[in-house]
């Protein structure tokens, strides 16, 4: 009877950790092809992207070309150049400093703060808090952005958005290296 006791305090504890433990960078440490941030970023990329709500009702798309340049200062300067499937323009200028090939901070006009991110592999970790504009007000988003290179120069990256940490959305983008 004490064993069956034990067995069924385990089995529900066992599952409550192991099902809370999060995924970090560095599972995918071994995955190729190797993702460097610079690299990829220098010169020209092209991206593809649709925004969903939280249930996964598609609320917009987008076509994002980068401009990446490395400054004198050895950042990389991305300008992100947003044409929404509603017709709006928008820009975001990225500045991005790495501390070494796997560690990143990163600030944009519309971030608060600071972005911070890992890489490992073909893996780039990305977090930050975005000033968003919904329906006329400005909404501190928190942004868990996860980056995937594929063979081919093919970048994958999904966004989970939060807000007063529920999760209100996803944005998915394919990006390509021209």
């Amino acid at each position: 009877m004490k064993k069956i006791l034990h067995l069924c305090l385990f089995i529900p504890l066992s599952l409550f950790f192991f099902g809370c433990s999060s995924v970090t960078v560095h599972q995918y440490a071994e995955n190729r092809p190797h993702f460097d941030l610079y690299e990829f970023f220098s010169g020209q990329v092209k991206g593809w992207g649709i925004v969903q709500s939280r249930n996964g009702t598609l609320l917009r798309q987008f076509v994002v070309d980068i401009d990446g340049q490395v400054n004198a200062a050895g950042e990389l300067v991305l300008t992100e150049d947003f044409i929404w499937s509603d017709g709006e323009l928008s820009q975001r200028i990225w500045t991005i400093s790495g501390d070494d090939t796997q560690s990143f901070s990163g600030r944009a006009d519309d971030v608060i703060g600071e972005a911070r991110g890992e890489a490992a592999g073909n893996t780039l970790n990305w977090g930050y808090t975005l000033n968003l504009d919904v329906d006329g007000r400005t909404w501190k988003i928190a942004f868990d952005d996860w980056m995937f290179l594929q063979p081919d120069n093919v970048l994958i990256n999904r966004a989970t958005m939060k807000k007063f940490g529920f999760r209100v959305g996803e944005i998915t983008i394919a990006f390509i290296k021209q």
